[in-house]
């Protein structure tokens, strides 16, 4: 919705700023920011941001969202497991990553690294990921495991489109890593961090079951029905 975004909507959902809390003057990067809604979101917020992603294209379409709404923000291309190098150590108050990241990721401990160097001692990440038990089951109904929550092996697919639809792709080949939460946690428990909270929610960001019904800016399970966990979020600081 970059039309509702350039008229001021916000991308983030309400939960995302009540558990962040007030970011106002902190310095903010987010990892993996793709064309850097939620990250000019966070500068909306009162944040210092600075965006990083691999992709040529979708920073240079963050700096155009960015310069044609009159937002300070930095956008610098760097794969994030090269983040350090690219930003610098103990730079951020901040670490975010959003939803749909630690999917493309095959080293889960060796992100956490890169995270808590980038933090300032007493800065903390804020992660919104889409939980990995969800991954598992059916997609019509939800109900179903279908597949297996401890199998490492990457997902590797052929897709001919993204999530968007469109247009075509060149390159088709998609590779995706399920990561089982436990994983996530222990991760940036090993790289120093104290996990704050891990929140489990019963709502998704997207139809990803034919289930679903929208409910504002979120889908659910119709009332009475059985729920499960379909987004997580977490927070960790690196001990002053």
């Amino acid at each position: 919705d970059i039309e509702g975004f350039l008229a001021g909507a916000s991308s983030l959902r309400p939960f995302e700023t009540a558990e962040a809390g007030d970011v106002t003057g902190k310095r903010l990067v987010h990892l993996q920011c793709h064309v850097g809604l939620d990250t000019l979101t966070w500068a909306r917020n009162g944040a210092l941001v600075t965006g990083l992603d691999f992709s040529e294209p979708a920073i240079k379409a963050a700096r155009s969202l960015a310069a044609g709404l009159g937002i300070d923000a930095s956008f610098v291309v760097a794969d994030v497991y090269d983040a350090v190098t690219a930003l610098g150590s103990g730079r951020f108050d901040v670490v975010y990553t959003g939803t749909g990241a630690l999917v493309w990721l095959p080293d889960l401990p060796r992100w956490a690294a890169v995270v808590a160097t980038l933090l300032a001692p007493g800065g903390f990440l804020y992660v919104v990921e889409g939980h990995p038990f969800a991954q598992i089951l059916d997609d019509a109904h939800g109900v179903s495991v279908v597949r297996d929550y401890f199998d490492d092996r990457p997902l590797v697919e052929d897709y001919p489109y993204t999530y968007t639809d469109g247009p075509a792709l060149r390159h088709t080949r998609s590779v995706e890593f399920q990561h089982q939460l436990g994983q996530v946690v222990t991760a940036l428990a090993s790289a120093g961090l104290r996990i704050e909270f891990l929140h489990e929610h019963d709502f998704d960001a997207f139809q990803r079951f034919e289930l679903l019904e929208r409910d504002g800016g979120q889908y659910r399970f119709p009332a009475g029905h059985p729920r499960v966990p379909m987004m997580f979020s977490l927070r960790a600081t690196r001990p002053a």
